[in-house]
């Protein structure tokens, strides 16, 4: 199983400019995402076949 924990962690740290998450893939990575308290400092972009490929950024999104 994959550590999504650890993945956003290096995310918010700059240490990975980015994570690609797989449409098979999605409810896991979300369910480990939204428990946390910055979840809305992550940006999502969604790509055809169900890929989408998340960011971090300082300014929360509203």
């Amino acid at each position: 199983m994959t550590d999504y924990s650890q993945q956003l962690e290096d995310l918010k740290n700059g240490e990975i400019e980015s994570i690609t998450i797989e449409k098979g893939d999605f409810l896991d990575f979300r369910t480990v995402l939204i428990v946390r308290e910055d979840f809305k400092h992550f940006r999502g972009t969604a790509y055809h076949h169900g890929t989408t490929v998340y960011t971090y950024t300082e300014e929360p999104s509203k």
